[in-house]
């Protein structure tokens, strides 16, 4: 997808770095170009946690796959999956099921409104996935019901059956409408109704609220910089306009926690220790809700 010199092929008309990609580097991945490493670069000499926060979620998002599973969850939607690097949800099901001596038995759909990390997730899946159990769409959660029928037509979901749906740090990237229209709050709702009964949604966001004061002060300019320098944003909500985001939903225990703090015993092995000094500077606010 790249050429020797780490510049993305023409026709892709890439002019912009973009979240996801700034995300994949501040990883220690490969799915990103010159245009991305060079914002993720420059922001991680201002502010050099960013890789150990981006670690944080990262860990959250393995330990609430691996909780779903062992809750005997088989069916996951991913949304705003971004670039796929190791520890992406399919291999997080795969590795927990031969932990436990069977057959991988999981499907995935991965969902991303960016057509190059769709293209990277299909490469992916045609090297390292199962055809008959993976799949990826180019779909927006800005449009909920268009998203779903998408997921649907991969013939990947049974809605007989529980389904995860997986928003790891993704709303935090969609600003309300000039209407005040809130699309994050929107879609969940729109998503709760879609949803089988006993299906899952896991759920994180970057808030400000409840952090040190140097660290508030630097998520500020960090959501400047990406508006001005990237084709991404950051919306920073408080914890309790972010917890009101899963009502209607059953929310398991230990309910709304610091990233770093929930179900820290469902770590999978090869992740990599979070090097924060509290809980509060992941920035993460996270939580899982079943519906009724």
């Amino acid at each position: 997808m790249t050429g020797d010199d780490g510049v993305p092929p023409a026709e892709l008309e890439l002019g912009r770095p973009a979240a996801p990609r700034v995300h994949d580097r501040w990883l220690g991945g490969s799915s990103n170009w010159s245009i991305d490493r060079e914002l993720a670069d420059r922001m991680v000499d201002d502010y050099p946690s960013l890789p150990d926060i981006a670690l944080a979620s990262r860990v959250f998002n393995n330990r609430a796959v691996r909780h779903l599973y062992r809750l005997g969850v088989r069916q996951f939607v991913d949304i705003g999956s971004g670039e796929p690097i190791p520890g992406c949800t399919h291999e997080v099901v795969d590795e927990f099921a031969a932990a436990e001596g069977r057959a991988p038995d999981a499907r995935v759909v991965y969902v991303d409104r960016d057509a190059i990390v769709v293209a990277h997730t299909e490469v992916l899946l045609d090297r390292q996935g199962d055809q008959r159990r993976h799949a990826v769409v180019n779909a927006d959660l800005r449009d909920p019901d268009g998203l779903w029928a998408a997921v649907l037509d991969t013939e990947q979901i049974d809605l007989d059956k529980p389904v995860a749906l997986l928003l790891f740090a993704v709303l935090h990237h969609h600003q309300p409408g000039p209407d005040g229209d809130d699309v994050s709050a929107r879609s969940v709702a729109r998503f709760r109704e879609l949803l089988p009964p006993g299906s899952f949604l896991a759920l994180s966001h970057v808030t400000s609220e409840g952090v040190p004061a140097e660290v508030a002060a630097q998520l500020v300019t960090l959501a400047r910089s990406f508006e001005e320098e990237s084709a991404s944003n950051v919306v920073t909500r408080g914890r309790t306009e972010i917890s009101a985001l899963l009502d209607g939903f059953e929310l398991l225990e230990p309910g709304w926690a610091w990233g770093p703090d929930w179900h820290p015993e469902e770590t999978g092995p090869g992740v990599r220790p979070i090097s924060l000094p509290t809980p509060g500077y992941s920035l993460l606010w996270a939580a899982v809700g079943r519906v009724p």
